[in-house]
């Protein structure tokens, strides 16, 4: 299976090339508001839309999907918080392996049992070592994960297990503080990574402002993904991509 994405994200990293993705939660979402969401994205040059979450409640996902296709060519990429979170509608899937946690259902278990449906879809599949790091209050993530993040202060154990992930052959190291997280990773852990792997690193959770996000690039993240902040004001979008993209020329 051919991995354009998967091969775009490399390049992007090697040209030093930073890039924006929208987090798109199916559950919180109206039809109006999903479609003020793609047109802003298409106006701000948006790089991916993420979609996913660790609930979805509701049977939109295809909808959401579909709907995003037929109105943009921003590639899809799903963020499942569970199996039964795929559609072959999208252009990829990030595949995660939870490495910052001891629960072994979503370093592997969850994974035996999705494989068949998931190589089914025809989707293409992004292995992806994701890290749950704290961002001072309790996540969806972690409740739903029952696993405990890595301390915002302990940069020694998050680039040991991103180095752990980047050996054990996963593409992508994807660190998180959570939907609604009180606060953003700190910028010495996201360098203290970049600077131990090679492979791409996305960087979200409690990221609520430009400035923000361009240190999180500046520090090594490759792909900045913001939700939340978007989800309570639109217009970020483009304020959050002008910030990214400026690091570019």
């Amino acid at each position: 299976m051919k991995q354009k994405i998967l091969d775009n994200i490399g390049k992007q990293k090697a040209n030093a090339h930073k890039a924006f993705a929208v987090l798109i939660d199916p559950d919180k979402l109206t039809a109006e508001s999903l479609s003020e969401t793609i047109q802003l994205a298409k106006q701000a040059n948006v790089d991916y839309l993420f979609v996913g979450g660790s609930l979805v409640v509701t049977d939109t996902l295809d909808k959401v999907v579909s709907t995003i296709k037929a109105n943009c060519t921003i590639p899809v990429v799903l963020f499942p918080g569970s199996p039964d979170q795929i559609t072959p509608k999208a252009d990829a899937l990030l595949y995660l392996s939870l490495i910052s946690g001891r629960n072994p259902e979503l370093l592997i278990g969850q994974h035996v049992i999705s494989a068949p449906f998931v190589r089914q879809s025809g989707l293409e599949i992004i292995p992806v070592g994701y890290m749950l790091i704290d961002g001072g209050t309790p996540t969806t993530v972690s409740y739903i994960s029952n696993t405990n993040p890595i301390p915002s202060n302990k940069n020694d154990i998050a680039s040991c297990t991103a180095m752990a992930g980047e050996m054990l052959g996963l593409k992508v190291i994807y660190m998180d503080a959570g939907s609604g997280a009180q606060r953003a990773i700190p910028t010495i852990m996201i360098s203290q990574v970049a600077k131990y792997v090679q492979i791409p690193i996305i960087v979200g959770g409690g990221i609520t402002s430009p400035e923000k996000a361009k240190e999180n690039c500046l520090a090594g993240a490759d792909i900045i993904v913001v939700g939340n902040a978007i989800e309570k004001d639109p217009a970020l979008i483009s304020q959050m991509a002008a910030a990214i993209h400026s690091l570019n020329h």
